[in-house]
C-alpha cells in the first residue's frame, strides 16, 4: 500500500496533536494518537511513534508519559505560555481601546491557539469584547507598523489627522492638510496608543493618537529633534501629562489627607517625597503639565485634596472651578 503524501509530515502532525489535545489535566493514549494521525491520512506504528516522541523531547517539547493501571498516556507539560499568562494577554487585548472589536476577537483567537483546546475554552469563556468602548479605525495596525519603520529608518512622516463629529463620522482636522513630524516613540497611555514626535515647524514635542491618524507616509528626509530626545524620559513624560494633554510643565504643590497618599504614589511613583503638615494632612510637590485634564483629576479626588501653589496655578484652578459651577446654576 503506497504511503500518503502526508506521511513525511508525521512528526509535525504528532506535535500538533499533542499541543492541541493535551495539557496537565488531559492526556492521550497511543491508540488515540494512531487514530488522530489516521485522520490526517498518516499511518503509524507504536515503535516508530516511541522514536518520534523521543525526538520531540530532544527538540525541546516537554512530552510527559504517565501510567495508570495498564494504560500509558502522554501529555504536554511546560508550554511557552502558561494558562495564567494567556489569560493576562486576553485581558489586555479585550481591554485596549485602541484595538477594534473585530481585531480583538481575531487576536484572542490566535492567543487561544497557544493553548490546548481545553484551556482555550477557559480563555474563550472570559472574553467580553462586545459592548466595550473600542476604536473604529481598522488601519491602526498598519499605522503602528509604519511608525515603527520610520523610527527604525530615522525618517520623518506625514499624515492626516481626524476627529469624530456629532454624526459619528470622521472629520479631517486642518481641512485635511498634511501634518509632518519626526516620530521618536510610541506610548500606550490611558488605554490609548500615542506617537510622541518632534514638530520642526513649532520646534516642540507633540503627541497624537495613533487611531486618529490616516494615510501615513514615510519621507526620505531624516528626523529632527535628536538633541531634544537625547535625554527624553518617556516614563516621566507620561506621568506629568494628564490624559496625554500637553500644558506648561510646572512644579505644583498639592495638599491632601494622609490616607490618600497612595493615590499620588500610584500616579507619580514611589520616588516622590511627602512633607507632613500635621497629623491629618501632608503635601507633595510634583512636576505636571498644567491643563484642564489635570484640574479635572484634582476635582475627582474630592474636597480633601487641593492645589496650594504656585499662585498662578491656584488662580487658574479657582477660575476653572467657577466656570464648572456656572454650568449647574
Amino acid at each position: 500500500m503506497p504511503k500518503s503524501s502526508n506521511q513525511k509530515l508525521k512528526l509535525i502532525y504528532l506535535m500538533k496533536i499533542l499541543l492541541e489535545r493535551t495539557d496537565e489535566t488531559h492526556s492521550i493514549t497511543m491508540p488515540e494518537i494512531i487514530d488522530a494521525l489516521a485522520a490526517y491520512d498518516i499511518s503509524a506504528e507504536r515503535k516508530s511513534l516511541y522514536n518520534d516522541i523521543e525526538n520531540l523531547r530532544v527538540y525541546g517539547l516537554d512530552v510527559i508519559g504517565t501510567q495508570e493501571d495498564r494504560t500509558y498516556s502522554y501529555h504536554i507539560g511546560n508550554r511557552q505560555f502558561e494558562l495564567a499568562e494567556l489569560k493576562l494577554l486576553v485581558d489586555s487585548v479585550q481591554s485596549a481601546k485602541f484595538i477594534t472589536a473585530k481585531k480583538s476577537n481575531e487576536l484572542i483567537k490566535k492567543i487561544e491557539g497557544l493553548a490546548s483546546k481545553y484551556e482555550a475554552s477557559q480563555l474563550h469563556r472570559q472574553v467580553f469584547v462586545a459592548g466595550r468602548v473600542k476604536t473604529m479605525n481598522e488601519s491602526i495596525y498598519y499605522n503602528v507598523d509604519r511608525i515603527h519603520t520610520a523610527i527604525a529608518e530615522n525618517s520623518r512622516i506625514t499624515f492626516q489627522y481626524f476627529q469624530w463629529n456629532v454624526d459619528k463620522k470622521m472629520e479631517l482636522r486642518h481641512d485635511g492638510a498634511l501634518y509632518e513630524v519626526s516620530p521618536w516613540s510610541l506610548s500606550w497611555d490611558d488605554e490609548n496608543y500615542y506617537i510622541v514626535a518632534y514638530d520642526d515647524l513649532d520646534q516642540k514635542i507633540k503627541h497624537y493618537r495613533v487611531d486618529k491618524m490616516m494615510r501615513i507616509s514615510i519621507l526620505e528626509e531624516m528626523r529632527e529633534g535628536k538633541d531634544l530626545f537625547k535625554n527624553f524620559d518617556m516614563v516621566t513624560y507620561s506621568k506629568t501629562t494628564f490624559g496625554m494633554y500637553s500644558g506648561q510643565l510646572t512644579k505644583v504643590h498639592i495638599q491632601f489627607k494622609n490616607e490618600m497618599c497612595g493615590v499620588f504614589i500610584d500616579r507619580f511613583g514611589k520616588e516622590i517625597s511627602f512633607r507632613k503638615i500635621d497629623d491629618e494632612y501632608s503635601q507633595v510637590s510634583v512636576d505636571v503639565a498644567v491643563s484642564p485634564q489635570f484640574f479635572g483629576w484634582i476635582f475627582s479626588l474630592g474636597k480633601d485634596v487641593k492645589v496650594t501653589g504656585p499662585d498662578e496655578v491656584v488662580a487658574k484652578m479657582r477660575e476653572t472651578a467657577e466656570d464648572f459651577a456656572l454650568n449647574y446654576k
